[in-house]
């Protein structure tokens, strides 16, 4: 026999439950930022981003499409792939692993160019969410940075140009707790942070959902 304890706690947590499968069906289509690398299930960029978007009253199916590793080229490759059980938009994180490898940004553009023709078809609202260059080469870091606002005016979609900016604001001797032991990969804290700044683009981009 269920007890009435267990009864009321099955309801406290149902609206929960219900919000995560109500709303615009989202793929998050990226690489180990997306995916979560080195972090619990839980703490991943993904269930964070869907529980701020449920605390703020903003129904939405996050579908996690990240692929640690990935490349544009390779998520060129597979972004069919990522799409074949539907979805209402797209988010694009795309570009981080090819900068880490040397690649050119001209190469990276034309793999970016493919992913949002193809994430964008049928009119799907798209979000393009970029990253900054590192390294000293400043016609390098230039060129990367050119390519995320003309992608995202080619293909209509909404732009957050750097989802490191959070990081980068916090002095280099300060961000140890916020990066996993590599140096590159948020911790659990450093997801937080960068959700809280990537969250008010995604609820922009549900309201093209909307508005569709």
């Amino acid at each position: 026999m269920i007890g009435r304890r267990a009864v009321l706690a099955g309801a406290a947590l149902w609206p929960l439950a219900a919000r995560a499968e109500t709303g615009p069906r989202i793929v998050a289509f990226g690489d180990s930022l997306t995916e979560g690398y080195g972090l619990p299930a839980s703490k991943g960029l993904v269930p964070v981003l869907q529980d701020w978007l449920a605390a703020r009253s903003t129904p939405a199916r996050i579908v996690n499409r990240g692929l640690s590793g990935d490349t544009t080229y390779g998520g060129r490759v597979r972004i069919h792939w990522a799409l074949r059980d539907g979805a209402d938009a797209v988010i694009v994180q795309l570009g981080g692993n090819d900068m880490l490898l040397g690649w050119s940004s001209v190469q990276a553009e034309a793999n970016l160019d493919a992913i949002l023709t193809s994430a964008g078809a049928k009119g799907r609202p798209l979000l393009l969410v970029g990253i900054h260059a590192p390294g000293k080469r400043e016609d390098w870091r230039r060129g990367w940075a050119e390519i995320w606002p003309r992608l995202a005016r080619r293909h209509d979609a909404l732009l957050l140009p750097d989802l490191y900016a959070p990081l980068a604001a916090i002095p280099a001797g300060e961000r140890k707790p916020f990066l996993l032991a590599d140096g590159i990969h948020p911790s659990a804290k450093g997801v937080e942070l960068l959700v809280g700044h990537l969250g008010p683009s995604v609820q922009a981009l549900i309201t093209r959902v909307g508005a569709g």
